[in-house]
Parts: C-alpha cells; structure tokens; sequence
C-alpha cells in the first residue's frame, strides 16, 4: 500500500477483553456485538479471532448477519434490531440467525411465515430507554398472544440508558421495573451490555452482549482498574513533511493557529476523510516518536499538521498514533467533543485494517 495510514486490530486486545468481562459475569453467557462492522474493527476479522470464546454473535440488521456467514462464521447471531421487512424472516431462518422481536408487525411477518421457515426469536422489552420494545405491561399479553411463535431458545431482552454511570440510578429503577414484570413470565433474559456488565451485578442474566467493552472503550464512570481493558484499535498514520514556520505564521485552512514562537510543524497523513474528526481542536493529542505532540490547525480531508517543536529528530517517514496503545481514544473523543463509540465506527474504508496477532 502506498500511504501509511492503518488501523491496526489487535487480536491479543480483543481476547483479553472479552475474557475479563465474560469473567465479570460468571454464570452468565456472553456473545460478542460486532454490529457497525465490529464498531469499526472490521466484523469478520473480529468474528474469526473470538469465534473460539464467543459462543454466539450479535449485530443490528440482517445484511451484517449475512456477511458473517459469508466469510464462513457458522455461530448463532442475533440480530438486535429483528427484522425491516416481512422477507427478513425466511432470510433468518436460511441463515440461522435468532431475531430480536419489539412490535407487533414483526410478530405478525413471522406467523404469516411457513412453520418450517419460522427462526427463533427473541423478545424486547422497553424498560425505559424509549427506543424499542414492547411496553413493559403488554409484554404478558405478548407472550400469550404469541406463544405458538416462541421456543426454549426464546430469551427477553431490555437496554440499558445509563448503564456506564454508577452514580445515575435510573438504571436501578430499569431493572426494578424489568424484572417485577418479566420475571414471573419464566422466560431466559438478556439485560447487559458492556457497561452493565462491569457496574451492575444484577444485570447478569442468561446473555450479555458485550459491545464497546470488547474494544476496549470506556465503559464505567469510575476507575475500574481491577478489570483493565485494553484497546482493540491503533490508529496511525505516517509524516509527509515536516517545514519551520516562522513566529507569526499560521498553519492550515482559516489560519486558526498561529506560530508563537518558530515551530516544527509535521504533516501527517490522514485526515476527515478517514474518520479522524474534522473539529478536533488544538492542543488534541498525538505520539510519535514516543513523545506527546499537539494538533494545531484545522483537520483537512487527507492531512492533519502536528507541532513537534520540542521532539527531536522528526523525520518523514515517522508513524504518528492518533489513539490506541499510547493515547486513549476517549482522550481523543473529548477533545472532539464527542464518544469513543463514534471515533471507533467512523473510521472509513479507505484505512486498512491491519489485524495483528502476538
């Protein structure tokens, strides 16, 4: 490849993560969410390294069940937002993937399906997220009204809106609400996702689905030193130029940093195009070299400008981090005003992702 902006996937990052939070939770099962292309990863690289610990996957609609299956991932997959269309179900069934339920329509798509052709499903339930699911005091009436379409591998499931803050207790009143009404219902549950899985031990249930904390993004309020996770992605990208600007010259479109004394100034290659976020401001965080060095002036589309003033010896060629090993993607998402998740799934096609193995 000719320039050399990647985004190396490590393997090692991915298994370690998905170990500890499936520790977390030992009398749970927990499948990994590769939905989003694996947040970003890349769904099939990532559904081939945690094939042997991930008992089965999720994703968000039927389309990314199917490019599993076509790079030959033959576990169960769930697809979280069930069915669009009335033809999904067949699809399901074809491709042994379970649908997560959350109206009526899609009830109705599938028992007008042929019983050979019905797939398993799940149940949501709206637990307070207000997003999808069936309200909380219709779900017994679903599941009596629709009891000739559930099966033993039929599982209720509910979402979290809080779940990373330990100190917002609306997460308590959810789980409150979920289990007064689902519990006597004597079905399998599904309630956790990363983050619930780290702060709220009663949120195991018989599936977790861990997502962002797989990653090895930020999925607590406070420190959770005890389970560290490591991250999944090393963004990177290598020095075009390095020039002296003068004290007083700006740098980039807008002019909207401004030497203050003579600077070394880097340019490095990546920019909005391949996901790095355009309003990231001055002062955003690199490493090259391993040393810190700063972003000043504005994010083009193919090139960003870094001060590396004080780090000796820069040279063409250099590799710069933009996140990673040395600097916390959340680290990053805050200067730009945004989340880890974002950071991760906007990294566009045109970075290779390079998977690497220890």
């Amino acid at each position: 490849m000719s320039r050399q902006t990647q985004a190396i996937i490590h393997a090692d990052a991915l298994l370690h993560n998905f170990k500890q939070l499936s520790a977390r939770a030992p009398t749970s099962q927990s499948m990994a969410v590769v939905k989003a292309d694996a947040y970003g990863h890349g769904a099939v690289n990532v559904a081939r390294i945690l094939q042997h610990v991930s008992s089965r996957f999720a994703v968000a609609i039927i389309e990314e069940a199917i490019a599993l299956r076509d790079a030959g991932i033959t576990a169960p997959i769930v697809v979280l937002e069930g069915a669009h269309q009335a033809k999904e179900c067949q699809m399901a069934f074809q491709h042994n993937c379970i649908l997560v339920m959350h109206c009526e329509a899609q009830l109705q798509w599938l028992d007008a399906c042929p019983k050979e052709m019905r797939p398993h499903i799940w149940l949501k339930s709206d637990s307070g997220m207000h997003r999808l699911g069936f309200a909380l005091d219709d779900m017994p009436n679903i599941v009596e009204r629709y009891q000739h379409l559930l099966s033993d591998e039929t599982v209720i499931a509910t979402h979290f809106a809080c779940a990373d803050d330990v100190d917002n207790a609306f997460t308590q009143r959810q789980l409150d609400a979920f289990e007064k009404v689902v519990l006597p219902l004597n079905f399998p549950l599904s309630l956790a996702n990363s983050p619930a899985t780290v702060n709220w031990q009663d949120s195991h249930a018989k599936w977790n689905r861990l997502g962002l904390g797989v990653y090895g993004g930020k999925v607590s309020s406070i420190d959770v030193s005890d389970m560290p996770l490591m991250p999944a992605m090393t963004l990177r990208a290598s020095i075009l130029a390095v020039r002296d600007v003068p004290q007083g010259e700006g740098v980039g479109y807008g002019q909207t940093w401004t030497a203050s004394k003579p600077s070394r100034i880097a340019t490095v290659g990546i920019g909005y195009a391949d996901g790095y976020p355009r309003h990231c401001p001055n002062g955003t965080p690199v490493m090259v070299r391993g040393q810190r060095a700063q972003l000043v002036g504005r994010v083009s589309m193919d090139m960003i400008t870094i001060d590396v003033t004080d780090i000796a010896n820069v040279t063409i060629g250099d590799m710069v981090e933009l996140w990673g090993e040395h600097v916390a993607i959340d680290e990053v998402a805050k200067c730009a005003g945004t989340i880890d998740y974002e950071l991760m799934t906007r990294v566009s096609q045109r970075v290779p992702r390079i998977v690497k193995y220890l």
